[in-house]
């Protein structure tokens, strides 16, 4: 599995997993969401370069996870938890070890269709094995 592989999954299984999230949106996607309503949760794109070591290969990986929403107040609580479960994704899994989180920015936005949109990037930095 690659980096960026292991960093969304361990996205979706932390988001997923939290049943404060899960009591604020109505559902959580991997990549594109098919006939979703709004409020919900995207874990989209993730992208990454090098960050080993001398004897240890490493990636950063910055994943992108946007929520989707309608209500005329904004992201609120649930950005807020969406950034508060972001260092929870730190840990060994898939073959990959996440070493270092941080949410690098966030980037509100409103939509054609209606409604607004929150994209958050964050910043995965992951250790092999």
């Amino acid at each position: 599995m690659t980096a960026e592989q292991a960093v969304r999954a361990r996205a979706l299984a932390v988001l997923a997993g939290d049943s404060d999230l899960a009591g604020r949106v109505h559902g959580i996607f991997d990549g594109a969401a098919r006939r979703a309503s709004a409020p919900y949760v995207v874990v989209g794109a993730a992208e990454s370069g090098d960050w080993g070591t001398k004897d240890q290969p490493g990636r950063e990986v910055r994943l992108t996870v946007t929520l989707v929403g309608v209500d005329p107040g904004g992201p609120g609580d649930a950005g807020a938890r969406i950034g508060a479960l972001a260092p929870m994704l730190r840990g060994a899994g898939e073959g990959w070890t996440i070493a270092a989180v941080r949410m690098l920015r966030s980037r509100f936005s409103l939509r054609r269709a209606g409604g607004w949109q929150q994209d958050m990037i964050v910043r995965c930095r992951c250790l092999a094995g």
